[in-house]
């Protein structure tokens, strides 16, 4: 570690016996990297992320959203549309009301797996 506290090879550092072409062959390209770093924004707000882990646990409508939270209707729609634009959760609509899940199973297993880690540590 250097003084910044970020780790840089010495002078005499040749790096190491990884095949660099390998790797950068691998490397996801910028399109791919920029939707990871997107998926991650959307994850990175308190409120959605208590809104995702209330649809781990149940399929819910804006209004169990609102009890569940403590939030006003509009701001739970806000994230709720921010969530959907990602596709992160999904919307069913019966007659008037609108159920809200998780887009996926993946969705489920990150914020599970993100918790074991979290409670690992």
């Amino acid at each position: 570690m250097d003084n910044q506290g970020t780790a840089a090879c010495d002078d005499t550092c040749a790096g190491s016996d990884t095949n660099i072409e390998s790797v950068r062959s691998k490397l996801i390209n910028e399109t791919t990297a920029v939707q990871l770093a997107d998926l991650f924004k959307a994850l990175g707000d308190p409120t959605r992320v208590k809104i995702i882990h209330a649809l781990v646990q149940s399929e819910l409508c804006v209004h169990d959203l609102t009890q569940v939270l403590h939030m006003g209707q509009s701001a739970v729609s806000h994230q709720l549309r921010l969530l959907r634009n990602m596709r992160i959760v999904k919307r069913r609509k019966v007659g008037k009301t609108v159920f809200y899940s998780l887009d996926d199973d993946h969705v489920e297993q990150m914020i599970m797996l993100t918790l074991q880690h979290l409670k690992h540590g």
